[in-house]
């Protein structure tokens, strides 16, 4: 019989638990995990792989943008130059020349009294390049009198130095550097970087943990900043790629960053990248990077020429360059380099003993190291102006152009120092309180560059540029262009042509009548042309100016090279028209060249930054106005200020200079000007009120004392006009205006285009007279 039984109950086991239980606990994170992290390793290579674009494309492309350095014209020296031991010496200054009694390197230069030994500094040219020269020059009475090539035992006949460097053109972060390749690197100084900064660089991957630790233990151990946690790979990546922002995903980019610039280049190009990048110090708005600048900046050496305790203080700047700065920190900056010194000799890379030795070394930086970015903030501003016409902006400033001016730094300063002497003097006089506002122009004469330029009273002012943009009314800077005009036909007139200077009365375009009058007041009846020009006679230029036609005469103006159009009003001939300095400065260069258009240029060439030139700015000049013609009004020019409106110009020069010139003054003594020529240089300078009130002064009491301060600073050549083959002299009796002879009373030599000298003769002389000789005895002599 069977016999049923119940079942016993099973106790769950953990097999039996429910499939939900599976991923219990954190299970959940580890699916979110699961699936999250191909996304999270994608990202994180796709970061990589960015940080990687981005160090090879700036590394391999265009690493830095390398300013514009802008020249002054070089300074020629030759056996009879006027200048004297101390002018030499101030040049050699701003050169950044050393005074050094061994002469141990180029640069370098020792006076005794009147003699200067020098060793020169090798330059590049546009042309050529000037070798470095162990010179002696010797000076006396304020000549140069011995120019010596000491190695080469002979006198040379031309010595150029290098050209004073006035300023750059910067992108908008004013960094600046001088650009070396890794073997020129002295080897004291990678020793020394190496030393401090990563003694492990050839032997890490890019990260030194061990470095680290060892940094960290020789701080600790000195009692300071010794050596660098960061390799030198990691402070190139800070200092190209990121900044100094000290968060710690900076620091990651900095490391993988690292890793990769490790992983594509060198060791040597990352080295070379970094003697070129790192920060160095700061010289006003001008940042220094790169051991390339720093040694010319602070010691005016090129790299091998460092000695090892130069090298020691350049390293010593990496970690801190406005704290260690050796000019303004001295005690610090020896400390620092001290310690480098130490470090050096430590790991062998230099003995004890030359480490000591080392130590007793001064720091040997120059006295003033500065290197204005603008040091003549108008001039620079023309020369860019000029570039800008065949240059983009962006070239100017990244492709390290050097560019090569017509600036001549002696005419520039005395232009400033005459400008700030005289305004001083005339606020007194005119009782303006500082409101007289000036500009000027000085050129070459035979060539029309510009050797000195002012924009301002201020020489520092980076503003508004008077030189060139201040368009004012010309006054009697005008009538030479009137009686140019006339003068063009002989056959009606000549130097000797009567005119009336009397009242007329005539038609204005707009309405109304124009009566013009005399500075005077007064009428002068009937006087010959030259005079009236000399003394610049209104009511004579009118009459004239409408006998030839207004519209001639604006003809005769675009003739002289001024481009800007001018109203075609009888009021013209008197002035009212506006120009800039600088158009009226082409204006009388025409006069000053024989007629000859000469373009006034800023710059002499533009050379690439490894010394290819690029552009040569030449002498381009085209005839455009009778030389003959030009020739007669040149000499009438010379007798404006010899007895006319300029003659106070000779109490800042020689009587035999021969000055060409012309006031201008505007109604009510709103603009003083003045333009005129000697034999070497052109300047034209105008004084006025930027508000346009009267300036109370006429061309003579202002704008010609700025002109004859200037002058007789810088001009040594009087004027020596050469007729030209048009143009013969004629002995004239001045009571009768006939021709005469040579010995007769009141005989005067004239210039005349040939033909249209008077056919007539005088009782005494006959038909003997002489015709020929120098014209200067003619109607400047003869005259007076």
């Amino acid at each position: 019989m069977f016999t049923m039984s119940t079942p016993k109950k099973r106790r769950p086991s953990a097999r039996s638990k429910p499939k939900t239980a599976k991923f219990g606990g954190f299970g959940w994170l580890r699916r979110i995990l699961f699936i999250l992290a191909p996304v999270v390793i994608l990202i994180l290579g796709g970061y990589v792989f960015y940080l990687d674009y981005t160090v090879r494309q700036q590394f391999e492309g265009k690493r830095w943008a390398l300013p514009a350095r802008v020249y002054a014209s070089p300074v020629e020296l030759y056996a009879g130059l006027e200048m004297d031991a101390a002018d030499l010496e101030s040049i050699l200054e701003q050169l950044k020349y050393r005074a050094d009694p061994a002469l141990s390197t180029q640069a370098s230069y020792v006076r005794l009294g009147g003699e200067i030994t020098l060793n020169t500094r090798e330059f590049k040219f546009w042309d050529k390049t000037e070798p470095a020269r162990h010179m002696r020059i010797v000076f006396s009475g304020g000549t140069l009198e011995t120019l010596e090539d000491v190695d080469e035992g002979k006198e040379l006949s031309l010595l150029r130095l290098e050209p004073i460097q006035i300023g750059s053109f910067y992108p908008a972060l004013k960094e600046d550097r001088i650009l070396i390749k890794l073997d020129q690197a002295p080897k004291p100084l990678v020793n020394a970087l190496l030393a401090v900064e990563d003694r492990d660089f050839y032997d890490h991957f890019g990260v030194s943990p061990k470095g680290i630790a060892r940094a960290l233990w020789a701080d600790m151990r000195a009692g300071g900043f010794v050596q660098g946690g960061s390799t030198l790979t990691q402070q190139l990546v800070k200092n190209f790629y990121l900044n100094s922002e000290r968060t710690l995903v900076r620091k990651l980019n900095e490391v993988i960053m690292a890793l990769l610039l490790e992983a594509h280049y060198s060791k040597d190009e990352i080295l070379e990248a970094y003697m070129n990048e790192i920060y160095l110090g700061q010289d006003g708005a001008r940042a220094v990077h790169g051991f390339g600048l720093a040694s010319d900046y602070y010691f005016s050496r090129s790299l091998d020429e460092l000695e090892l305790q130069h090298a020691a203080l350049l390293v010593a700047l990496v970690r801190g360059p406005s704290f260690y700065d050796p000019i303004k920190t001295p005690d610090k900056a020896k400390k620092r380099r001290d310690l480098v010194l130490d470090e050096m000799a430590e790991q062998a890379y230099i003995t004890k003993a030359q480490a000591e030795q080392a130590k007793t070394k001064p720091l040997d930086v120059v006295e003033d190291p500065h290197q204005a970015i603008s040091r003549y903030p108008a001039f620079l501003d023309l020369v860019r102006r000029q570039l800008q016409q065949e240059y983009r902006n962006e070239d100017l400033t990244s492709e390290g152009l050097r560019i090569f001016t017509t600036l001549d730094v002696e005419a520039q300063d005395s232009l400033e120092d005459s400008i700030a002497s005289t305004l001083k003097k005339l606020d007194k006089q005119t009782r303006s309180d500082g409101a007289l506002e000036t500009a000027a122009v000085i050129t070459r004469r035979t060539t029309g560059e510009i050797a000195a330029l002012a924009g301002s009273r201020d020489p520092k002012s980076a503003g508004f540029n008077r030189a060139v943009d201040s368009v004012r009314q010309i006054g009697s800077l005008y009538k030479p262009v009137v009686y140019l005009t006339a003068l063009s036909n002989p056959q009606k007139y000549t130097v000797l042509t009567s005119l009336q200077d009397t009242a007329l009365r005539l038609s204005n375009p707009g309405g109304g009548a124009w009566t013009p009058k005399n500075y005077d007041g007064q009428e002068h009846g009937p006087v010959p042309l030259h005079k009236a020009l000399a003394h610049s006679y209104n009511l004579a230029t009118v009459r004239v100016g409408m006998g030839v036609g207004v519209a001639h005469t604006v003809k005769t103006l675009h003739n002289l090279g001024v481009e800007r159009s001018m109203p075609v009003f009888p009021s013209t001939l008197l002035g009212v028209g506006e120009l800039t300095p600088m158009e009226v400065a082409q204006m009388y260069q025409t006069l000053a060249s024989d007629g000859f258009v000469t373009p006034l240029k800023a710059i002499q060439s533009v050379v690439s930054q490894d010394g290819k030139p690029l552009h040569r700015y030449g002498l381009n000049v085209k005839q455009s106005v009778d030389p003959g013609a030009v020739y007669l009004l040149d000499t009438v020019l010379q007798e404006v200020a010899r007895s006319g409106t300029a003659k106070s110009v000779y109490s800042y020069l020689p009587a035999d200079f021969n000055v060409a010139g012309k006031t201008g003054t505007t109604n009510d003594l709103r603009d003083s000007w003045f333009a005129g020529f000697t034999g070497d240089y052109l300047g034209v300078v105008w004084i006025g009120r930027d508000d346009n009130q009267p300036a109370k002064l006429t061309g003579a009491q202002g704008a010609l004392q700025v002109w004859g301060s200037t002058m007789g600073k810088i001009s040594h050549e009087p004027l020596q006009l050469d007729p030209p083959e048009n143009v013969e002299m004629v002995w004239i009796d001045r009571g009768k205006g006939l021709r005469t002879g040579e010995g007769c009373e009141g005989a005067t030599r004239y210039p005349f285009i040939q033909g249209s000298a008077p056919a007539g003769f005088s009782d005494c002389g006959g038909s003997s007279q002489e015709v020929g000789g120098e014209p200067e005895e003619s109607l400047l002599k003869g005259l007076f």
